[in-house]
């Protein structure tokens, strides 16, 4: 008899519940739609910031080959989302697929953990933007009060204002209905992109070739740390590793990776999308394809405009143009930042209310969060719930130290998702596919091995910090989930039924 904690919930029950008129989300989204949420979620600061940081410390000009590397393995998960977004499209992303394979404990595991990722990445994010938007603002002569400025290094009392009034501005415009935020963010996402590719074009021309002499500098080893903030592989092994030369790309890949993270997010959108079976890996492998495209052409631009070696950590796209002579475009550049965020900050909070609605609707957490709004058909009660919340959290708590969990996160759902697709060929290969990924389950059991290979590059406090918060899920899933959940409800009324 299989045991409660493993009972799956079978893919026809799942799509069943997407159609409960009072549990319904509304079908609006195209697979353009879809692309520009992955676009306007994975392009964020790190185009700006991370391209230059880790050409100067880790790649020198081969940097461009580190996110050639980070792409690719985030192309081996993008593959597997693929395939279960278009064979089960209904809202949780990582959380239903592994409902429907691993089984209940399992996927109540990842989707406490999504929770975490997107609820911190959305904090991370809204204080990232309030931190460009101050900025802009000290340009203008313009300085909000110090109490009501950033965390992140402040002292006494303070609330970032800006950052807890985004996530609440976004938090309304995604209760008042999906078309209207997929307006918005096509609207953001096209000046965000138009930023880049700006950036790109005028720093082609202010390119020297001796910039990329050597393309891969010699390598230069890394002392092995002996601390929580050192590795976890370090910790385990002894091992440490190098800077430049080859195996530089690919520690530079393991940093640059996380630049890639959001394209899961449109995997939580399957249910509100028109043709999923279609749309859903056009949008998912559509925008993880662009967005790699984009971070070459801007590494090839900051290495070739400034020599590696000279490059600067906190805004090093920015001081190339100042370096060349053309100071405003570091203006320009924050702008494209500002801009940019806003959009990434919505969706990782869509994808944050969706996962929080599909784990409500099985009666994991209280199906009072389940019931979409009458008008609009969005799950506002979560939707609002969590945006206060998040606000919240962004005002008061300095968050730079947090943001590594929202990497471990992705890579543990990445995982997650890898293994569902592998058990689910076995268990259910009568399942309609619309679209399969190849070579399984040798695909998979790769992207396995990269995305822990890039979970053991992560420093060992990141991980005591994560079995933390997993170790309290397991208390709220025995205290509440394991007793509530629908599956657990049929059960009961079977033993009961004579």
């Amino acid at each position: 008899m299989t045991s409660p904690l493993f009972r799956t919930k079978n893919v026809e029950q799942s799509l069943l519940d997407t159609e409960e008129p009072e549990h319904a989300l509304k079908k609006s989204l195209s697979a353009l739609d879809l692309t520009v949420f992955g676009v306007g979620v994975i392009i964020g600061t790190g185009i700006f910031v991370l391209t230059g940081t880790v050409a100067k410390n880790n790649a020198g000009p081969a940097v461009a080959l580190a996110f050639l590397v980070a792409g690719v393995v985030c192309a081996l998960a993008a593959l597997c989302y693929a395939e279960f977004a278009s064979t089960v499209p209904v809202a949780g992303s990582a959380y239903t697929f592994s409902y429907a394979s691993l089984g209940e404990l399992p996927a109540w595991i990842i989707g406490w953990d999504l929770v975490l990722e997107f609820a911190l990445g959305t904090a991370v994010v809204a204080v990232g933007w309030s931190g460009y938007i101050h900025s802009l603002l000290d340009n203008a002569g313009w300085r909000l009060p110090a109490a009501l400025g950033t965390r992140d290094g402040a002292e006494g009392f303070g609330f970032d204002v800006l950052a807890a009034a985004l996530v609440l501005v976004l938090t309304g415009i995604l209760v008042l209905g999906m078309k209207l935020s997929a307006r918005v963010t096509s609207i953001v996402v096209a000046i965000k992109v138009t930023v880049v590719l700006v950036v790109i074009i005028a720093g082609a021309f202010f390119i020297t070739a001796d910039n990329y002499v050597p393309f891969v500098p010699p390598a230069q080893p890394v002392p092995a740390g002996d601390n929580l903030a050192a590795p976890l592989i370090q910790l385990m092994f002894g091992w440490a590793p190098a800077n430049f030369g080859v195996m530089g790309i690919f520690t530079a890949a393991s940093v640059v990776f996380f630049a890639f993270i959001g394209f899961d997010i449109v995997a939580t959108a399957a249910e509100e999308t028109r043709n999923p079976q279609r749309d859903m890996p056009r949008g998912i492998l559509g925008s993880l394809f662009i967005c790699t495209v984009l971070y070459v052409a801007v590494s090839l631009v900051v290495t070739g405009m400034q020599k590696y070696t000279q490059l600067s950590v906190d805004a090093p796209l920015a001081d190339a143009f100042k370096a060349t002579g053309h100071p405003w475009f570091a203006g320009f550049i924050s702008f494209g930042a500002a801009v940019g965020l806003t959009v990434v900050c919505m969706i990782l909070l869509l994808g944050q209310t969706r996962v929080f609605f599909a784990m409500s609707r099985d009666g994991l957490l209280p199906r009072f969060f389940s019931r979409v709004h009458p008008r609009f058909k969005t799950p506002h009660r979560p939707t609002i719930l969590l945006g206060v919340v998040i606000a919240v959290l962004a005002g008061f708590t300095p968050l730079s130290e947090l943001a590594a969990l929202v990497n471990i996160g992705t890579l543990f759902a990445f995982v997650v998702v890898a293994i569902s697709v592998i058990i689910l060929r076995r268990t259910r290969p009568d399942l309609h596919r619309a679209f399969r990924a190849p070579l399984v389950p040798f695909l998979p059991i790769l992207s396995i091995a990269a995305s822990l290979w890039l979970m053991l590059n992560l420093p060992a406090e990141t991980w005591l910090r994560f079995a933390v918060w997993m170790a309290l899920g397991f208390v709220v899933y025995f205290l509440y989930g394991r007793n509530h959940s629908r599956l657990s409800e049929a059960r009961k009324a079977d033993v009961r039924t004579p």
